[in-house]
């Protein structure tokens, strides 16, 4: 089975067994589409939940609101149908909630909420989460079913 790796702020789209694999999401959000009748997925690592937060945003990957139309047109040239695709989220943790003051929101969960709110901009339904904590998570997403795999250290593997 092929591997993409998707760093920070960048995004892969494939159809068939491919699996794409994110490493270390803390803060960020990997947001993964998938289109169960064609078999074609994608993902973007996500940075920040909003361009207004960045000198440069030529990179959509980078934030939720440019990320998921960019999905979205990736996976139609793949074949696949706006309206059947779905949602999962990965990340949004909360990895330094010790040196914030108490009751501000952190970073990870403004980049959960982002997502979120991009995600029903689109009429994409989340079907699976696995967002906030305090722990950083790789993910494996596998095209051909939809599964995600996520590992956390010091915490079990769990499937979305």
């Amino acid at each position: 089975m092929k591997e993409t790796i998707v760093k920070v702020a960048d995004w892969a789209a494939e159809r068939g067994d491919g699996v794409l694999v994110t490493l270390g999401l803390g803060s960020c959000v990997a947001i993964m589409l998938h289109d169960p009748q064609t078999k074609a997925g994608a993902m973007a690592h996500v940075l920040l939940p909003s361009t207004s937060l960045a000198r440069d945003f030529t990179n959509k990957a980078k934030f939720p609101e440019t990320a998921v139309p960019l999905l979205i047109e990736r996976l139609k040239g793949l074949g696949a149908d706006p309206r059947r695709l779905v949602a999962k989220l990965a990340g949004g943790a909360s990895m330094f909630s010790q040196l914030v003051t108490p009751g501000t929101i952190q970073m990870g969960e403004r980049n959960v909420l982002a997502a979120r709110s991009a995600l029903r901009a689109a009429a994409i339904p989340i079907v699976r989460e696995s967002v906030g904590g305090d722990r950083g998570r790789s993910v494996r997403f596998y095209i051909t079913d939809g599964r995600v795999e996520i590992r956390s250290v010091g915490a079990s593997e769990s499937v979305i």
